[in-house]
């Protein structure tokens, strides 16, 4: 109790009255509308896990703030695997602002997974990032964001548009990859070889990463309600030799085809770029992703015009569930895709 505030686990009966709240504080997400269907898939549904979760209650009933963490795993070079939260969806209702729920939320919600998570990342904005500061998270940096413009012309003028704030098109933009939940509810066969091949290759190197199973692919693009993520493959003598997953959003003005993941076999930057081709090539003005350093895609990069955008990409921030991150930790011991981190 606080204040006339009740503060408890999440209860399945609360989720409409928290997808009406994250809606009024939010609008309505990646998808444009916060369904029952979208929060079971991404809290739920999970290969790590249900999202731990906690609410404030009002006298009246009202919640009056709600604090989630998405589970999260990451492997080691040594193949440990370290298990983490990303704090998420997280509201106030403007009736109760200023009473430090947020706060309360967080700090008892830290605790809850103390025993069972090492570490808690996520990528606030310029808005919030202050608050974790504050809280004891540690800003690594930012992880940059690579751009291939596909159409000039129309990227030109949507970045014009763009600057002068003025409003895109509605409905999604044209794509022409065929769609990554058809192609993962009846994977190709030659996936798991592909999947086994680059986790031997993964196993050497020390970053933490996420280990791409059919399963992990097939909940992330497969199963993602309304987020439309498109594939696109490269065959190579009759094998699978590289797949990449990725959707078409509006970016403002400008439409944009995310690249989320590229997945190729080790060393073949051949594919790589066959692929960040592929995903400029599908539409949208412009094909947006992470090149991780030392992946087949950063080397692939440049040759397949991809350059990194000025001011642009998101804020790593981490801590611990009990206190401060080591100060050894840095962002250099990531590799991530933008799948890791973008916001879903």
């Amino acid at each position: 109790m606080g204040g006339g505030l009740t503060y408890r686990r999440l209860e399945p009966g609360d989720v409409p009255a928290v997808l009406e709240l994250l809606t009024a504080s939010l609008a309505g997400g990646p998808t444009g509308r916060r369904s029952a269907e979208f929060f079971d898939w991404k809290h739920r549904d999970g290969p790590f896990g249900a999202s731990p979760g906690l609410v404030a209650v009002a006298a009246d009933g009202r919640i009056a703030g709600v604090r989630l963490f998405l589970r999260w795993e990451w492997r080691g070079g040594d193949g440990r695997t370290v298990r983490a939260v990303r704090p998420v969806d997280t509201a106030t209702h403007p009736d109760f602002r200023g009473r430090g729920i947020f706060r309360r939320l967080t700090t008892e919600l830290l605790a809850e997974v103390s025993g069972e998570a090492e570490l808690v990342f996520n990528t606030p904005n310029g808005d919030s990032l202050p608050g974790y500061l504050r809280m004891g998270w540690r800003e690594l940096g930012r992880v940059p964001v690579a751009l291939r413009v596909a159409r000039p012309v129309a990227f030109a003028r949507g970045a014009r548009s763009a600057l002068a704030r003025r409003p895109g098109p509605a409905g999604p933009p044209r794509c022409e990859l065929p769609s990554a939940a058809g192609w993962l509810a009846a994977p190709d066969a030659r996936l798991a070889e592909l999947l086994a091949e680059r986790a031997r290759a993964d196993a050497a190197d020390p970053r933490l990463h996420t280990v791409r199973t059919a399963g992990y692919l097939a909940w992330r693009y497969g199963a993602a309600p309304g987020l439309d993520y498109r594939v696109a493959t490269v065959e190579r003598g009759g094998e699978l030799v590289g797949v990449a997953f990725g959707r078409p959003r509006r970016r403002g003005p400008l439409a944009e085809f995310t690249l989320s993941e590229l997945i190729v076999r080790p060393g073949d930057r051949d594919a790589a770029g066959r692929l960040l081709r592929a995903a400029a090539s599908a539409g949208c003005d412009h094909a947006a992703t992470h090149l991780s350093p030392g992946t087949e895609a950063a080397a692939a990069g440049l040759r397949a015009g991809c350059v990194r955008a000025p001011r642009t990409g998101m804020v790593l921030a981490a801590r611990t569930p009990s206190g401060p991150l080591p100060a050894g930790r840095t962002l250099a011991d990531w590799r991530f895709s933008l799948g890791d981190l973008e916001v879903f």
